[in-house]
């Protein structure tokens, strides 16, 4: 337990005052019965009462002490359910996402598209930003702070080939939130589906490409091994089919959207295919996640609890008090 004003504490000092105190009022009473018991004129109910007496002073006292510690604000970690779910935005950030055949680019309209997705999640959702071309690099660790998300995604530019088995890979990383090691000679010899890297039924990738792959490893491998985890592959497409060109490093190269590549990716993960400007897709991605239940520890200020305690045994010892000894205190 913590306290926002702990210094409100010192006023508990109050209660031994008022023991002390009430201690020596008895005394006092004690002595003047004892000179009226001298002249035989103490109330036979008096030892009755001598019995119940203390007791609305106790509940007082314990009243006084309880609303003492609601002013020092209290503040009480309490295990709280709460259904949680992991999505990562795996984006394409190779050279071909430079192109023009989505406005303004394909990468801009991929950064569009997350940004959408990203300002309707829940807060159920913890969203991390992973980012791969040649390579693949956790960009941003999974995360409910949508502003350190939007941040990530604006952040990115482009670079190299592209490698959609390294993208796939490190966001199983990210969601398992280590490194994991994939038997390398499971996936040449197409026992992908084989590989256990544990079950993360709660989270799924988004994965915002042209489906276009230049690099090892394989990506339908790697689907095999998301889908065994328990983790659904949503491919977002960028570009068209039809394709255009774009310049790099002086070359001219033709590039086009691999729809068929980004389908089977997601049908192999029971996920789903869609355009990148297709927005109600995007929103609805969240609802195919199994969301599940943990229990967290969140900090709970509960002064208006000992204060109403401390309320009601006040309450009490006042009421105890006028039945049986016809005064408040």
């Amino acid at each position: 337990m913590s306290f926002g004003s702990p210094w409100m504490l010192l006023l508990l000092a109050i209660v031994p005052l008022l023991v002390l105190g009430y201690v020596w009022a008895l005394r006092r009473r004690s002595g003047r019965a004892a000179r009226l018991a001298s002249e035989g004129l103490v109330p036979t109910t008096a030892s009755r009462r001598l019995r119940r007496r203390h007791i609305p002073f106790a509940l007082f006292a314990a009243g006084i002490a309880l609303v003492v510690f609601g002013l020092a604000q209290p503040t009480v970690n309490l295990p709280v359910p709460q259904r949680e779910g992991t999505v990562i935005l795996a984006f394409d950030v190779s050279n071909s996402m430079r192109a023009k055949d989505v406005e303004p680019t394909r990468m801009e309209a991929a950064k569009a598209a997350a940004r959408a997705f990203v300002e309707q999640q829940p807060s159920s959702i913890k969203i991390g930003v992973v980012a791969f071309g040649d390579s693949a690099v956790t960009v941003l660790k999974p995360s409910s702070v949508k502003n350190e998300v939007l941040a990530a995604i604006n952040h990115l530019s482009v670079s190299g080939g592209t490698s959609l088995g390294q993208g796939l890979f490190t966001s199983l990383s990210t969601i398992a939130g280590k490194p994991l090691k994939i038997d390398d000679s499971a996936i040449e010899s197409d026992a992908a589906g084989s590989v256990n890297i544990g079950f993360f039924g709660s989270s799924a990738i988004v994965l915002l490409s042209d489906g276009e792959n230049t690099t090892r490893p394989d990506p339908l491998a790697l689907a095999e091994v998301a889908s065994t985890a328990g983790v659904r592959v949503h491919a977002i497409g960028l570009g068209t089919e039809q394709g255009t060109v774009v310049q790099v490093d002086g070359f001219s190269v033709a590039t086009a959207l691999d729809a068929g590549m980004l389908k089977e990716i997601a049908d192999t993960t029971d996920g789903t295919y869609d355009q990148a400007s297709d927005a109600a897709a995007l929103t609805g991605i969240y609802k195919s996640i199994d969301l599940e239940f943990k229990t967290v520890k969140k900090p709970r200020e509960v002064t208006a609890l000992f204060a109403a305690a401390g309320g009601l045994l006040l309450a009490l010892g006042s009421a105890f008090s006028i039945v049986w000894l016809g005064r408040v205190v």
